[in-house]
């Protein structure tokens, strides 16, 4: 009598865990990916507002205009923390994303940030 080799791979239960947990992970970062990059979309937006003019007036209009171009939504130039820090002006913003995923549950992306 021989020994059997020894069997490998995956249950079929296992495939079906496995393949509930890649696509929750892929709806979950199908949703968050565009909140994403809309935050850098703003970052650009607060970089470019924050030389555009020695006023807090043309600062938030000049990230209005910008935010008009770059569909941002999340954000806008009331939302801007306008400061001096050293002379040099300082634009920083903060928002938070929800996004339902199911029944009671969401995801909340916290973004933040200021002007180079």
């Amino acid at each position: 009598m021989t020994r059997g080799s020894k069997q490998r791979g995956i249950t079929l239960i296992g495939l079906i865990f496995w393949g509930a947990i890649i696509a929750f992970l892929v709806v979950v970062g199908m949703q968050a990916v565009p909140a994403v990059q809309e935050s850098f979309a703003v970052q650009n937006a607060v970089n470019k507002a924050a030389k555009a003019g020695p006023t807090v007036g043309d600062i938030r209009n000049a990230f209005d205009k910008t935010a008009s171009v770059d569909y941002i939504s999340m954000v806008t130039g009331k939302d801007l923390d306008i400061t001096k820090v050293n002379g040099r002006v300082v634009v920083s913003y903060a928002y938070n994303k929800e996004i339902h995923l199911f029944g009671p549950a969401y995801l909340l992306l916290k973004f933040s940030g200021h002007s180079n």
